[in-house]
């Protein structure tokens, strides 16, 4: 069978001969790559380079907050359940802590273009307590004036005037977690919102002059049905956010241990997943959002989608941006920083998070240096990722290479998703095509050394 979607065309048949497993490149070399030979040490080198340039990109903001009131039982994040709210308030001096050793390194550049709450639930902390990481993070960082600010919101977190709190804080963007409006599938996975909700959350950010609304889908989740997720569409798309990010979600119980409460009976097939992904991709393009990349939709209007036509999109650990070649600082438990040519990650525990500050240590658990080859191939995937063309005469000048020579293997290895349709190769570049870009993933991982490396992770598969 053969789908015609807008300026895409493909077939069941394409999907499954590339459906294969694959990393998510919000890095690269991805973090499953990442080691404990890179220490705080040297994390402190980097930060301190940054700090004795002249010329910095400006400042991306990551700032972690772990806490959530119950578990939902997809939830693959890093995260601790607790009722305790006055857990936030020592979570937030430890912040400052971090947030002050870092500044101290990166010395008076501190231009920050983007800042975004990720959790957790940042909507765990309350009013007076976003208060105070805001006032905390400007006493440490120069916002720019038309910074991006956005968090990520538990619709059941959302109490009158928190979103106009938000507002007043500067957050300009944000993002709400729906995954499913179906009864069923919400009491399947212990999230139970309903629709009305959602509806309240969303109207009252549009009241309060957000810039850009999210919404989160996950399919694959168990009791969803091909019209169970349909009747989901139809709620979601009369709400009418400017972006839809639609997951695909991964079953490891093995790795997560809330999912080792999901009956696994209950989750729908292969096949039906895949009717279900297709079916999602027509409608949602049929109610006029356009396809960013991977599993991200926007309206025409949307800066991500206005990115992607001016080829200035770019991709990070929170995944499309319109900010690109900024430097990652991440604060907080398990937070993921890029500096320079270098990626690092904090210690996964808060007591571990917690001790490490107490001696006035930064939390570094591990991470990774970048050679200039590492370098190189980050830029040819990521530029796949964002559906933009690899110019390789610009390649050529700045690596000092010769393209065709330097990537024979991969060139070679190219030529199955060339002859698929998938992206042209000529002289000049490397181009993904319009259904192409469905499949990214796949074209990029053939620029990635690591993957004949053993590794300890399991990647999900590319649609």
């Amino acid at each position: 069978m053969t789908f015609s979607l807008p300026d895409i065309e493909l077939s069941e048949e394409l999907i499954r001969k590339f459906d294969t497993l694959g990393p998510r490149y919000t890095s690269y070399p991805t973090a499953d790559r990442f080691n404990t030979a890179f220490t705080e040490q040297s994390y402190h080198t980097y930060l301190d380079q940054r700090a004795a340039n002249n010329s910095n990109p400006p400042l991306s903001i990551y700032v972690h907050l772990p806490f959530c009131e119950s578990l939902c039982y997809f939830c693959a994040c890093n995260k601790i359940i607790t009722k305790d709210h006055e857990r936030s308030v020592e979570y937030l001096r430890y912040l400052d802590k971090e947030m002050a050793l870092v500044a101290a390194r990166l010395g008076s550049d501190r231009k920050t273009v983007q800042l975004h709450l990720g959790g957790g639930t940042p909507t765990f902390f309350n009013s007076d307590e976003l208060r105070q990481l805001m006032t905390m993070l400007r006493s440490h960082f120069d916002f720019a004036p038309d910074a991006e600010v956005g968090v990520e919101i538990d619709p059941r977190t959302v109490k009158d005037g928190t979103l106009s709190m938000l507002a007043e804080l500067g957050f300009n963007r944000n993002s709400f977690g729906v995954q499913d409006f179906d009864p069923a599938v919400q009491q399947a996975v212990n999230r139970i919102q309903p629709l009305e909700m959602v509806e309240k959350a969303v109207a009252e950010s549009r009241q309060a002059k957000f810039q850009s609304i999210n919404a989160d889908l996950i399919y694959g989740l168990p009791k969803q049905t091909l019209e169970s997720f349909s009747r989901t569409l139809d709620s979601l798309i009369r709400v009418a956010p400017d972006r839809i990010a639609l997951y695909n979600y991964a079953h490891l119980p093995s790795r997560f241990k809330a999912q080792r409460q999901i009956v696994e009976s209950d989750l729908p097939s292969a096949e039906a997943r895949l009717q279900i992904f297709l079916m999602s991709m027509r409608r949602l393009l049929d109610a006029g959002y356009v396809y960013i990349g991977l599993d991200h939709f926007s309206k025409p209007d949307d800066e991500l989608n206005k990115a992607r036509l001016n080829k200035s999109l770019h991709r990070n650990f929170q995944g499309y941006t319109t900010r690109a070649e900024c430097d990652l600082i991440g604060f907080g438990v398990s937070a993921i920083s890029k500096v320079g040519s270098s990626y690092s990650q904090s210690v996964r525990t808060i007591n571990a998070y917690y001790q490490r500050l107490d001696e006035d240590r930064l939390p570094t658990e591990k991470g990774f240096e970048l050679s200039p080859d590492d370098l190189l191939r980050r830029q040819i995937i990521m530029t796949l990722m964002c559906s933009a063309p690899v110019e390789i005469e610009s390649i050529n000048r700045a690596y000092g290479i010769d393209f065709n020579v330097y990537f024979e293997r991969e060139v070679s290895q190219l030529k199955q998703y060339q002859d698929a349709g998938l992206i042209t190769i000529d002289a000049t570049a490397i181009r993904v095509t319009a259904k192409g870009r469905l499949f990214v993933r796949a074209s990029g991982m053939v620029f990635d050394k690591y993957l004949s490396q053993p590794t300890t992770s399991t990647y999900s598969k590319l649609i």
